[in-house]
């Protein structure tokens, strides 16, 4: 991640506004809405190629719009079936790759499922797929963040708690938080001392300069006992946008909020409009 000082807010993908529906589209329609960021949406696992990835780049550039990318949903480092062990590596580089290429600046994917296994020996499976990963991400010519996201179920690797130690103990990986799936994870962390203590957490656990490149989510969010069960839009939701923006302003905290609401720049723009009375 680039230099940024302050929070920068924007959309998970192309706006719902956005004539046609493109990338290059969205790009120009973020920066008309006055909107900070977009994050590319790999998560059929569709890529673009190199040319519109530099296009993409570019316009980016040109705009002053910042990226990052979100891997394709079919990615689980714990794979048991070598075959599907390896695609997720492919889905992994290439999100890197195509990101890097088109702008990102930070990359997030779902790291992969426990699959009945203890907790422990998958963390131990995922770091060392991470880190063999990042070997080859590393010789890439467009450096991106590596940045494995906090999930929305226990069944999924990546609690706080395990997203913050595979970020201490592998160099080059970094959190992403999203703030929605840790409410419906937990059923918790929905109010100021909550979101307090993860800032607190992350600042022990990675240092202060982590908070001045974070890499999250937000949204509305419907969750059971299982976990998440859908993003909804941010008024349709309990989740407690107001207390979460009033501690990242107190902390200080720069870096990337992506919304993934449904009424995407909508809600970003909620958000952002809130941010800027604090």
């Amino acid at each position: 991640m680039r230099d940024v000082d302050r929070l920068l807010i924007g959309t998970a993908g192309t706006p719902n506004s956005a004539k046609p529906r493109d990338t290059v589209a969205a790009i120009k329609r973020l920066k008309e809405l006055d909107l900070d960021i977009m994050e590319l949406e790999y998560v059929r696992g569709t890529f673009p190629g190199e040319e519109k990835a530099r296009e993409i780049a570019k316009t980016a550039k040109e705009y002053g719009i910042r990226l990052t990318a979100h891997g394709p949903y079919y990615i689980n480092l714990n794979a048991d079936d070598p075959d599907k062990r390896e695609a997720s590596r492919k889905r992994v580089l290439n999100t890197a790759y195509f990101g890097g290429l088109s702008g990102a600046e930070s990359i997030t994917f779902h790291a992969g499922f426990f699959l009945g296994q203890p907790p422990e020996s998958v963390f131990i499976t995922i770091k060392n797929e991470l880190s063999n990963l990042l070997k080859t991400i590393n010789s890439f010519e467009n450096k991106v963040d590596i940045s494995p996201e906090l999930t929305g179920k226990p069944t999924q690797f990546g609690s706080l708690e395990e997203i913050l130690a595979i970020s201490k103990e592998v160099e080059g990986i970094h959190p992403c938080i999203d703030w929605a799936h840790l409410y419906a994870r937990t059923g918790v962390y929905n109010s100021a001392s909550e979101f307090q203590s993860v800032l607190d957490s992350i600042r022990q656990t990675l240092g202060d300069s982590e908070l001045k490149r974070m890499h999250m989510h937000v949204s509305g969010i419907e969750y059971g006992d299982k976990g998440e069960k859908k993003h909804l839009s941010i008024k349709e939701s309990d989740f407690n946008f107001q207390d979460l923006l009033k501690v990242l302003k107190d902390y200080e905290v720069c870096g990337f909020l992506i919304c993934e609401s449904p009424s995407l720049e909508d809600d970003a723009l909620l958000l952002k409009k809130y941010y800027e009375t604090l």
